[in-house]
């Protein structure tokens, strides 16, 4: 299993959200390279970015900084938030960024997804944020109508390889994973699923790793030190 700890973008800075919710928004580093760095040295090879004003707003204000941590940190990156047309798509891609995040606009812009699966494969994941059994939109901010199954189901069928499950009611809560959930997930679809969301032990990751999961993310667990990163990785290997 891949371990993806993850920075979460806001004003430059590295940021956490309490169940997606700008308003309960923790500041924990206004140097993000300097964390990417140290999941370097933990041994990490991968990191999972999000550009949350990117994510609220369909832009990419934090463009410059994702772009510093790919070329100076030497980590797998994938980045989301605000991937709302083909030409921030390419823009990332172009500029070296290993994988690319549809959230909203898997759900709302078929064509974009599909484009985007045929021009670049695998370079495309989407993101599954899940809010009360339904998928949610907009930096978390809406619910569709949409349920996860119906969601996974379409996003199989279009050629979706990968898919980051977020279950909203576990993120930054440190109080462990849905792991029933992605034991769910990963029996059901034939996608690689990364666990996103309450990641918080090493119980978690051994657990999820059982559970077949392509990746997991962790987030609030590694900046308030819940977690030890190297140990992390080494039971994700």
């Amino acid at each position: 299993m891949r371990l993806f700890p993850a920075i979460d973008l806001y004003n430059g800075c590295a940021v956490r959200l309490l169940h997606g919710d700008y308003d309960k928004m923790t500041v924990y580093s206004n140097q993000p390279l300097c964390i990417a760095l140290d999941f370097a040295s933990c041994g990490a090879d991968a990191v999972h970015i999000v550009d949350l004003q990117g994510a609220r707003d369909g832009t990419t204000p934090n463009f410059e900084t994702v772009i510093k941590i790919k070329e100076q940190s030497g980590l797998f990156c994938e980045v989301g938030g605000g991937v709302r047309s083909m030409e921030v798509i390419e823009k990332y891609l172009d500029a070296g960024l290993d994988r690319v995040i549809l959230g909203t606009s898997a759900l709302k812009d078929t064509a974009l997804l599909l484009k985007a699966l045929d021009k670049y494969g695998d370079k495309i994941a989407v993101g599954a944020d899940i809010k009360d059994g339904k998928i949610a939109v907009k930096g978390w901010l809406e619910s569709s109508d949409t349920d996860v199954n119906t969601f996974c189901d379409t996003m199989q069928s279009y050629g979706v390889k990968t898919l980051i499950c977020t279950d909203i009611s576990t993120d930054g809560a440190l109080q462990g994973t849905n792991r029933a959930l992605y034991k769910e997930l990963t029996s059901k679809y034939d996608m690689n699923i990364t666990a996103s969301g309450g990641v918080s032990s090493l119980y978690d990751i051994v657990e999820l790793k059982a559970c077949g999961c392509y990746g997991a993310i962790i987030g609030r667990a590694y900046y308030e030190k819940k977690i030890d990163l190297r140990k992390a990785t080494e039971a994700a290997k």
